[in-house]
């Protein structure tokens, strides 16, 4: 039998003394306790019965993940997939996003099996020159993200303001966020969630109504949903589609979400029953984020697929343009669309500072006090941020192009989320009992080179037109061989691990 998943209060290496405080996502005192619900509270081998109350407990870090899949980039790219494609594209959206929840409930599992998040393990299985390679790229993502995500956010004040107040006045307002996070965390993570839920419920109110204004012909949305085409036309917001559904600093955030439970990792029916908690709750999250991306998809393929302006549309321009079609109503869709906005942009930039604090926390082991790290996240997106809406304040194109940018930013560092996370899962001495079986990891790995390839084509694709000149070609190449060499190392310890644990079995077995 293969060992149980070892203790977060255990120390993974050797020379890691238990005197020696690590950083923790959770403290004891913060997590909400879950053993002792019901009479079941002694069940070991077997997870006890379900129960609806315990789903209740269980219910809050899915829908904290999900705020990814909803956050400007993705309404951008959903928007403007469905002034292109029309409803070409819904099949993709739907399987894109059961790839997300396949990602994030592996993510789930290495928290709850191990009691460690992923930046954590990181920091314990790599090198030093790796992880902190492995910090780097997880910050560089996180900035990128958060950069768009403030940058909608503002935009949305913006229109809510008419214009009174520029990108860079929203950018301030928008930073000021981080303080809402820290005063409501001081009341507990379930008003956190509490918080983070009546945002989704606004951009799902509000895009549904959109969708109820424009009323997009609902034949063809089921057959875009069932039927799937592609063409070499809409081959690039085919990529964008996949490439927004997998964020890599949501990797590493929801593997420390899911430790704000407590669960008694001593017992195997615990973890078991906490894992399918958590597998149900994500799943009715990412089908309410499907949803949402779904109505925007649809009220912009309903709107503008055909017409002229359809490869011209961003978030910028979005609001307007749907407002020139669809006139006022009893409330101007204009506003309601930037409500939708605002509630994504906020909502995201607020998990973006969790994720920062986890991801720094995790790969340094930092011991700083929360409104220390949470300012020194915030800093570190808001300020290139300002600049960047100073600079492109009254330029569409600009910001349009800079979104390119910032995406695929994020799309060169999906592999440094995507192959710890993976590695790591199927490691034995790490995960235990829990470890994913061959079926599932093979079914993963396959998942994940596709996500891979996918964004590798968007990044040659990008890189292509925007190279022009012998030094900037020679730059790019050797930064392609330094990644890919990166990438095959990280595979590489893949093979370690496994051999590795190959070794540890048959030594047990000799003995």
């Amino acid at each position: 039998m293969a060992p149980p998943p070892q203790d977060h209060r255990q120390p993974l290496l050797a020379g890691e003394g238990p005197d020696e405080r690590e950083e923790t996502a959770y403290e004891s005192s913060e997590r909400i306790h879950i053993v002792g619900v019901d009479s079941d509270s002694d069940a070991s081998d077997f997870a006890p019965p379900f129960s609806w109350r315990k789903l209740w407990l269980f219910t809050g870090p899915g829908f904290l993940m999900s705020i990814a899949f909803l956050d400007p980039g993705n309404l951008e790219g959903d928007l403007q997939s469905g002034a292109i494609a029309g409803y070409s594209l819904l099949w993709l959206l739907m399987w894109a996003t059961a790839v997300g929840l396949l990602i994030q409930m592996l993510s789930a599992r290495l928290g709850v099996a191990t009691g460690r998040h992923l930046a954590e393990l990181c920091r314990s299985e790599y090198p030093t020159w790796a992880r902190m390679l492995l910090w780097i790229m997880a910050e560089l993502a996180l900035i990128g993200a958060d950069i768009q995500e403030v940058i909608g956010s503002a935009i949305a004040i913006k229109i809510l303001s008419n214009g009174y107040l520029p990108l860079w006045a929203g950018v301030v307002i928008t930073a000021l966020d981080c303080f809402v996070f820290l005063f409501l965390e001081n009341y507990g993570v379930r008003k956190l969630e509490a918080f983070f839920a009546v945002l989704i419920a606004v951009m799902a109110i509000s895009f549904a109504w959109m969708f109820g204004d424009t009323k997009p012909n609902g034949t063809e949305l089921l057959l875009g949903i069932l039927i799937p085409k592609l063409s070499s036309k809409t081959i690039k917001q085919a990529v964008g589609v996949v490439g927004c559904i997998i964020m890599p600093h949501n990797v590493f955030l929801h593997s420390a979400l899911v430790q704000s439970r407590d669960v008694d990792r001593s017992k195997k029916g615990r973890v078991d029953e906490a894992l399918r908690y958590y597998g149900i709750e994500s799943t009715a999250a990412l089908a309410v984020s499907f949803f949402i991306n779904l109505c925007v998809t649809t009220v912009f393929a309903k709107a503008f697929y055909g017409t002229e302006v359809a490869n011209s549309i961003g978030l910028v321009n979005a609001g307007q343009l749907l407002q020139d079609k669809y006139g006022g109503g009893i409330f101007p869709i204009l506003y309601i669309w930037a409500i939708g906005l605002l509630a994504a942009g906020q909502s995201s930039t607020i998990t973006g500072t969790y994720a920062g604090q986890f991801i720094m926390g995790g790969f340094l082991n930092l011991r700083l006090k929360k409104w220390v790290r949470a300012m020194i996240t915030r800093s570190c997106a808001i300020i290139p941020t300002i600049i960047v809406a100073l600079i492109f304040d009254s330029s569409e194109d600009s910001l349009d192009k800079l979104n390119e940018w910032l995406n695929v930013l994020q799309s060169v560092q999906i592999p440094f989320a995507l192959i710890p996370l993976l590695c790591l899962v199927a490691k034995e001495e790490i995960m235990g009992t829990f470890r994913i079986g061959p079926v599932l990891k093979t079914i993963s790995w396959i998942v994940a080179v596709l996500v891979i390839l996918i964004n590798g084509y968007l990044l040659l694709d990008f890189f292509m037109n925007v190279v022009d000149g012998l030094t900037v070609a020679v730059v790019v190449c050797a930064f392609t061989v330094g990644y890919v060499s990166f990438i095959l190392y990280l595979v590489s310890r893949n093979f370690t691990f496994a051999s590795w644990s190959r070794r540890q079995s048959k030594q047990l077995d000799l003995n």
